[in-house]
């Protein structure tokens, strides 16, 4: 029972550890960073399987989904200010909860990350492969076996574009993010812009043709309103890749809530109008679960050219998802060598301040992941992986403020003791709302991170030695 309540001490306030990563990023970079991570395929291609699912409603979907990041989102703009770390959610629970709990949750930021950044690969290449057929790419080498093809080829070479900016350092990729930022909200604003004239109020009707529980239907299908904020929750997830720049922030206690509830703030306005806009132009059986929604909706109404300018971005700007989140596995993955739960070589830093062994493990393994899976059950898989740390975070909030009601917070979650179970409950709600088979799937890799910890990171764990 020990190993379940063994848990790291926080450090004190203003202190840093010796191994510590250079500090380089303040709130506009954190900022860029989130909006960057948040807005991405989730708007740019899961709204068509949003509306797939739940009709016009899909503007209900959004909204739950939002409310609940919302709360997650207060939870870890408190717990990075007062623990600034690399691992995010799982060094919270680890000093929060145990060395078990610690190890489930970094154990489902792999899978959530890792998935993360193979679905946006996917959906880039939705964007990307008509452009590369009409050029003459095989077509066979833009999809992956399930879908007819052999491989998913622009998606594995945009992983291995964005893994070579970050190791080119942690400011210069931050530069690039925040220029691709600025791209990627223009060109959603120009679409809300040419759309909005051609809002039809009978495109809404009717608004909720699945009902509101997740269900079912008779083609195999997950639908209804909760089965579509289960999926649409990975349109909003994103922020808390800025808690895992944390140790390279100048000023945590600072910048890091400006930049979570920052980010959360402008992204669910952003989403909002893009997604009334769009079920408003045309109706959603139009471009229900199309791989490319945005650019197909503008074609539907006569903007070709305008849709051309849409894809062309979403080729461009799509990347600074995959940047936030490689970036952000790569210091998970950090955290847990230093800990001794992965191999600590794999902790290497390199002369520009960058873990380069384990972000070229990392895009290794996503690469491989983009090659051949779809992207519908990869985020819904991700999602899973996600809604365990967000609880996580929420109930470590609560157990810290608790245990350690003295300990200095310069970021205060307003209503905590509300914020906070409803943080837990929505997150728990969404994760019954998954399809069935993701459910399984996510217990079973959550079996088998449990393994091994019972075969290896319990007998490599630092902490444990340290204990004697």
């Amino acid at each position: 029972m020990n190993n379940w309540t063994r848990r790291k001490p926080v450090l004190p306030p203003g202190e840093r550890s010796a191994d510590a990563l250079p500090p380089s990023l303040s709130w506009p970079q954190l900022m860029a960073m989130g909006v960057g991570a948040i807005i991405g395929t989730g708007i740019l291609t899961l709204i068509g399987v949003g509306v797939d699912r739940a009709g016009p409603a899909v503007l209900v979907s959004f909204a739950i989904a939002g409310a609940v990041c919302a709360c997650a989102a207060l939870a870890y703009a408190e717990l990075s200010a007062m623990m600034p770390a690399a691992g995010s959610a799982y060094s919270y629970s680890y000093a929060g909860l145990g060395e078990v709990f610690a190890w489930v949750v970094g154990w489902s930021l792999i899978l959530e990350y890792s998935l993360v950044v193979s679905t946006v690969a996917v959906g880039w290449s939705g964007y990307a492969s008509p452009l590369l057929m009409g050029i003459g790419f095989p077509e066979a080498l833009t999809r992956g076996p399930e879908l007819g093809g052999l491989i998913n080829l622009p998606a594995v070479a945009i992983i291995a574009v964005v893994a070579g900016l970050l190791l080119m350092g942690t400011r210069e990729s931050a530069r690039i993010n925040s220029v691709l930022v600025v791209v990627k909200i223009v060109t959603l604003l120009l679409f809300v812009g040419y759309t909005l004239p051609y809002f039809n109020a009978a495109n809404l009707d009717p608004f909720m043709p699945y009902g509101y529980v997740a269900h079912v239907d008779g083609d195999g299908v997950q639908r209804g309103v909760m089965a579509a904020a289960a999926i649409i929750f990975f349109a909003f997830y994103g922020f808390d890749a800025i808690s895992t720049a944390a140790e390279e922030t100048k000023r945590p206690a600072r910048d890091l809530p400006i930049a979570i509830i920052g980010s959360m703030a402008v992204c669910t306005l952003i989403y909002m109008l893009v997604a009334a806009t769009a079920v408003g132009a045309t109706p959603f059986t139009n471009f229900a679960d199309s791989p490319e929604p945005l650019a197909l909706i503008l074609r539907s109404i006569g903007q070709g050219g305008i849709a051309q300018v849409v894809a062309t971005t979403a080729v461009v700007a799509l990347p600074t998802v995959l940047l936030a989140f490689l970036y952000g596995q790569s210091r998970i993955f950090l955290a847990m060598a230093r800990d001794g739960f992965l191999p600590q070589r794999l902790a290497h830093i390199s002369g520009r301040g960058t873990p380069t062994r384990i972000t070229l493990l990392t895009a290794l393994i996503v690469a491989v992941l983009a090659g051949l899976l779809p992207i519908g059950k990869v985020a819904a898989l991700a999602n899973a992986g996600t809604l365990i740390a967000f609880v996580a975070v929420a109930a470590c909030m609560l157990v810290l403020r608790k245990r350690d009601p003295q300990r200095p917070r310069v970021f205060r979650t307003p209503l905590a003791w509300v914020v906070g179970p409803l943080a837990i409950l929505g997150c728990a709600y969404l994760f019954t709302s998954l399809p069935t088979r993701t459910q399984l799937w996510c217990l079973l890799w959550n079996a088998f991170g449990l393994l091994v910890y019972l075969l290896y990171a319990r007998r490599n764990s630092l902490l444990a030695a340290r204990a004697g």
